[in-house]
This record gives structure tokens, sequence and C-alpha cells, in this order.
């Protein structure tokens, strides 16, 4: 399953699947994975992001016009924040091992039902006034600008909020994995990538995904 990235997305894009053996319904969350997730004195072999790595990101979420501030910002942020707040939870282990690669490599990531998306997939840019509902309680957000994953049915995932039409459930058994970085990032995200695919070494099967690049 290959997927598509528009160059004018401006951004580096790495992608892979994971299989897990039961519904994540059924899967606790490890404790070590836990802990990651909620201490901030825990520490991975990650540096901690820093300002200059966070304004990377940004500007990369800025090129076609959308505004990675306020409640649009990059969601690696709002993880930081809810952390330091006390209100971030454990949703369920996908999720978790997803956040917690997030949280120390300071790349937005989504995590989403490979069984809820339909090919091709490809990432490119929104337009003006596209937009799509992303929690249960039906909150919209404006994504004009923003680089999107689409398949058949529209944009489902971004580095800032993903759809609730392709959220994980505890019926979730597929994932489809994604680190939202830019160009001059390749170290981070190549380091990034490994660690969270060692969070998910032997929790599931791991399958990597050909990233294409387009005019």
């Amino acid at each position: 399953m290959p997927l598509q990235i528009d160059n004018r997305s401006h951004l580096s894009v790495h992608a892979f699947v994971s299989r897990f053996p039961q519904p994540l319904g059924r899967a606790d969350t490890p404790a070590h994975i836990a802990v990651l997730l909620r201490d901030a004195t825990a520490t991975c072999e990650l540096a901690r992001a820093d300002d200059k790595l966070r304004t990377s990101v940004r500007d990369a979420l800025r090129k076609q016009g959308f505004k990675p501030t306020g409640r649009s910002k990059p969601s690696s942020e709002y993880l930081l924040r809810a952390r330091e707040e006390g209100a971030l939870r454990s949703i369920n282990l996908a999720v978790d091992a997803g956040n917690v690669a997030s949280l120390h490599s300071g790349l937005p990531i989504s995590v989403i039902d490979l069984d809820l998306v339909s090919g091709p997939l490809y990432v490119r840019c929104a337009d003006a006034g596209e937009n799509y509902v992303f929690n249960p309680s039906g909150q919209v957000l404006a994504l004009g600008g923003l680089p999107c994953l689409y398949d058949v049915s529209g944009p489902c995932a971004n580095a800032v909020k993903d759809a609730q039409r392709t959220k994980t459930s505890e019926a979730t058994q597929n994932t489809l994995n994604i680190i939202w970085s830019s160009h001059g990032l390749e170290t981070r995200t190549e380091e990034t990538l490994r660690l969270y695919k060692s969070l998910l070494s032997g929790l599931a099967e791991l399958e990597s995904i050909q990233v294409q690049t387009s005019v």
C-alpha cells in the first residue's frame, strides 16, 4: 500500500502499519509505555525537543497559509501541555505508543484505524473550505492549507488533529501510523521512527509502507 506525497506539502512523512494480535480493547498498555507517557521525568534515547525543532514543524505547516497556533497547534505541542497539566490520559496501546514517540521526539504523529480508510492514500495541502469533525462532540477543524492524509472519502488525518471517522476504537486491530516532520529534520525523524517501532516490538506485527513523492 504505497503512500503518495504531494511535494508541495513541504513535509517529510514516514509511515508504517501495526497489526495487533487482538483488538485494542483487549490489549493493555505495558508499564514501560505508560511510564514514558505520563512521567515528565522519564527519559528515553531521544534528546528532548527544543524550540528550534518546534519552529521547524510549525514553519512546515505554514507554507500554504495554515496557522498552527492556538487550538490548531501541532499535536505534539498539545500532548506536552496536557502532560504538564496532568490531563494526559491513556487511550489504548496503539495511541499510547504513538503519543510517547510524539512527546519525546517533538514530532506530530497520527494513529488511525487502517480498516476505516480506503486507498489510494495520499498527502496534500487541503483546499480552502475543507474541514472535518475531529471529536465525538462534533467539533470541526478548518483544514485550508494544512497538509492532510486523504483517502477516497476525503481528508482524515494531519499533524494537528485526526478525523473522528478514522480514529481507533476498542475494535481496532490494524493501525496506520504517520510521523509528520519537515525537511531538514531527517535525522530526528529516523530516530523517532526507530523509537516508535521499538515501543511496539513484540506487541504488534509491523509493516513498512512505501512513500512516494510527486510534484
